[in-house]
This record gives structure tokens, sequence and C-alpha cells, in this order.
């Protein structure tokens, strides 16, 4: 049996593993692969039933920090004229540990190739002994990059409005902050407080397109007051601020959270993101989820009117990619 037998491939949250048979009395595991913070394994069993396990691969990360995992698993059948698929009623928030924590048993007439689609919703850890459980994706990562002793004190400036000198006006309300932060973070900023323009001269800057909310999230990441949930809740708003005006940590920062979340609900608004402000990742991410793994199948009708409103170059590129597999 060819090495390829036992990959799985993965996109953002999404695991899939293709079965090219699988007879009576036999069981296979395949190779690990890593979805957030460890390695996992799936395995399929046929004797009476199909038993198909899924559980992270034994280390010091799962020993310490064993995954609280929500997901969906189904079965999906690639012989029958039409794709047929099971799916499992799905698992919220279950801490796994060993292949005995999850077991799906499963009556099936499945015969011939079939492929198990794993997309986990959430991965959380127990931080420390006494604490809730938190979400990987949460954006915890960057938060612990913005904390120190210098970012409190900036994010202070900011909150507390000390010495400010520039009012930033949103479209529904207006925030003090300081021209020398702003020039650091952005060469934008720099250049229309290095000159006689009419921001400098006003002491105001108008950013009409941000709601206040979305520009107090895009000052306090400027600012190192990270706030994991307003990111999340501001991404793209984000993503066109940090282009306009020029932040690229803040941009990546964008780029890389929207591809870690990638689904059938918002694949196609991702990718015309991510055409728009020109995103490799992303778009190659979006383009693997809905024609390496076949989701384009299960959003046919959302994806027609995608079509009829979308950029040329980017249908263009939709066809090359779908004649390309």
């Amino acid at each position: 049996m060819s090495e390829s037998a036992y990959r799985v491939d993965t996109i953002s949250r999404l695991a899939q593993w293709r079965i090219e048979a699988l007879s009576s009395c036999t069981y296979r595991k395949s190779d690990p692969f890593k979805i957030g913070l460890w390695n996992w394994y799936l395995t399929v069993e046929r004797n009476k039933q199909l038993f198909v396990k899924l559980y992270p691969e034994a280390s010091s990360v799962a020993r310490v920090q064993p995954p609280i995992a929500s997901f969906i698993i189904k079965l999906v059948s690639c012989s029958a004229p039409i794709r047929k698929a099971l799916a499992h009623p799905g698992v919220c928030d279950k801490q796994l540990k060993n292949n005995e924590d999850f077991i799906w048993a499963v009556d099936t007439t499945f015969v011939g190739k079939f492929i198990i689609d794993v997309e986990f919703l959430d991965l959380k850890i127990v931080p420390q002994p006494g604490r809730e459980p938190s979400s990987i994706w949460s954006g915890y990562f960057n938060k612990e990059h913005s904390l120190s002793t210098a970012l409190s004190s900036l994010a202070r400036m900011l909150t507390e409005s000390i010495r400010t000198d520039i009012t930033i006006n949103s479209s529904s309300g207006s925030i003090g902050a300081h021209r020398a932060v702003l020039a650091t973070r952005s060469p934008v900023f720099l250049s229309m407080f290095s000159h006689n323009l009419q921001e400098n001269e006003l002491s105001t800057v108008n950013i009409s397109d941000m709601s206040f909310e979305a520009c107090q999230a895009f000052l306090n990441y400027i600012y190192g007051n990270f706030q994991p949930d307003e990111f999340l809740t501001h991404r793209i708003a984000l993503l066109r601020a940090a282009d306009k005006y020029d932040i690229s940590d803040l941009k990546e920062a964008c780029h890389d959270s929207l591809l870690e979340d990638i689904d059938a609900m918002n694949v196609l608004e991702r990718l015309q993101t991510a055409h728009l402000y020109r995103l490799p990742r992303l778009k190659t991410g979006c383009l693997r989820y809905l024609v390496n793994f076949g989701k384009i199948i299960e959003i046919h009708d959302d994806f027609n009117l995608f079509l009829q409103s979308a950029d040329r170059e980017l249908i263009a590129e939709i066809f090359h990619k779908i004649l390309a597999a």
C-alpha cells in the first residue's frame, strides 16, 4: 500500500483522510497530522461495524495540556454516483487524552473509496490549574507577545487619554491619541504628521469607514493593548485599516487569523477578501478548501451567486484551480 494511503490532508481546521478501500476485519492507522498545538491520529477498523477513532499523539504537550476538542466528523462516500455523507451528531468540549476517549461506531454499507472528514470547531487548553479553559484560537498567542511593562504604559496613555495631541474621528465617535505613537507604527501617519496637511494642522484624523468599536480595536492593537475578542470581532475592519495605513504586522496577524477558521459559511467572503487585499496564503487556503477538499459541491448555490459579482481575474483563478485538480 502506498504511503499516501496513510496521509491526512489538512487546511485550517479541516482534516481529511482518503480511504481507498477497507475490507472486512481490517485496521488502519493514519500518519500524524498537525491541527492546533497537537499532532493527531485517526484510526479506522471494519468488523461488524466501522469504528473510527480520533486522538492526540502521546507527547509532553498532550500530557501537560490535553486538548479539549469540539469537532464535527463525518464519512463521505466517493464510490457512489452521488456523494453520500454520514455525520456524527458532533462533539463539544470533550477532553481527549488517548485512543479510547473518542470512538465512533458506525453502521454503514459504504464500500470502496470514502473520506473521513474532521472539522475542528474549537480546541481549548487549561492554561493554569483552577482557571477556565481557553481557546487556542482566541488570539492568546498575540496577547502574550503584547504584554510587557512598556506596552502596559502605552495602553494607559490611550485608555486614560494621557497627554493626547490628536483626535481620531470614527463614523460613530472620537478617540484621543498621540502623534508620536501613530507615526512610529505607521509610515502613512508619519508622512501625514510630517507635512502641513489638514490632519496635522487641525489635530484630527478622520477614519469615517470604521465604527467607533473597530477604531478602538485598531488603536488598542497599535498601543499594545491587545484584546483577543475584539480582534476576532473586527478582523476585516482591522485588515482594511492595516492595508490603508501600511501596518504590516497587523495585516499579517489578520491574515493568519482569517486562515485559521475557514468554513463553508465564510469561505467565499474570505476568498474575496484575500483577492482584494493581496493575501496569497488565504487565497490558496480558500481555493484548497473549495476545490481540493470538495466543499464547492456543498455550497454550489452560494458559489453560483458569488460568480455573478466576483472579479474576472479571481474567477479565472478559481477555474484554473478546478481544472488543475
